[in-house]
């Protein structure tokens, strides 16, 4: 189910960001090629499919999310792309394949995440549904990607280089670094496709157990996974000294976490009175994925 499940979204998406980043004679096209570069690396989507499934489950068509899901993996591509700069992980390769600041230049990769983080909110403002949903949707984007969200994830865990995490710290930062985009696909979803506020709610507690369980797989990933696969180097963590799950409680406690946080979100699907049958798939394949 799962394959189908990509089968179907993943050609929508990238047709729909093929429409919306097409390279141009302008002066400026060398930032958009290298925009473009970044944003079809090839990633699995995970952020705007679940956001369109969430959109379906309560009812709506989930074209009417598109957009706003396409947005939404704009602001995923540029923390990526900055991610990757030697100011930050320096890191050569992003998805088997050079990082945007190898294959352009450092300064082109940072003004192509300034790009797709600025596009992304033209492509929410822009979108085909009614106002008042265009308004909560750009609301929600950011505030899961800015001080609070996202970025404010992103400071806290450069502080751990000093200051070395416990466990609800550490819970914390990827609360806000890895799972808020998580939470903004399915809140957007849930208020596009017309659900309550107590549903908006019970499918934002899914994404943040669904996003903490993501993260404890990439600690996970980050030691037993074959680097092709992956796409970039493995033992990063440890050679950096990085506190993760996996150095807190090893690798069973570890996967132990995962699931116990998996098994939590799939028991809230269960509440939903559409068809959640895609949404479990997408849940246990997160669990379950080696890259």
């Amino acid at each position: 189910m799962i394959n189908e499940l990509f089968a179907f979204y993943k050609p929508i998406i990238e047709n729909r960001i093929d429409e919306l980043l097409p390279e141009t004679n302008a002066p400026y096209n060398e930032v958009v090629r290298a925009s473009r570069y970044s944003l079809k690396l090839g990633g699995k989507r995970i952020r705007p499919i679940l956001m369109m499934e969430f959109c379906r489950l309560f009812g709506g068509d989930y074209k009417s999310a598109l957009d706003f899901a396409v947005a939404l993996e704009m602001i995923h591509t540029y923390s990526l792309i900055h991610d990757d700069l030697p100011c930050m992980d320096n890191d050569d390769f992003r998805r088997g394949k050079p990082s945007c600041h190898k294959a352009f230049s450092e300064d082109m990769a940072l003004l192509a995440g300034d790009a797709l983080l600025t596009e992304a909110f033209a492509v929410a403002a822009n979108a085909n549904t009614d106002a008042d949903i265009k308004v909560k949707a750009v609301a929600t984007l950011s505030q899961m990607a800015g001080f609070s969200g996202m970025l404010g994830g992103q400071v806290i865990d450069l502080s751990f280089v000093k200051n070395p995490p416990d466990l609800d710290s550490l819970c914390d930062m990827y609360a806000r670094k890895t799972g808020c985009l998580l939470r903004a696909a399915a809140i957007i979803g849930a208020t596009v496709g017309g659900a309550t506020e107590i549903e908006v709610n019970k499918a934002d507690i899914f994404a943040q157990k669904v996003g903490l369980a993501f993260q404890i797989i990439d600690d996970i990933l980050d030691v037993t996974a074959d680097p092709e696969l992956l796409g970039k180097p493995v033992g990063s963590d440890d050679k950096n000294q990085k506190t993760t799950f996996v150095s807190i409680l090893g690798l069973e406690g570890a996967r132990a976490e995962a699931k116990r946080l998996t098994d939590d979100a799939l028991k809230l699907l269960n509440g939903f009175e559409g068809n959640t049958e895609n949404m479990k798939a997408l849940t246990e394949y997160l669990l379950q994925r080696n890259f």
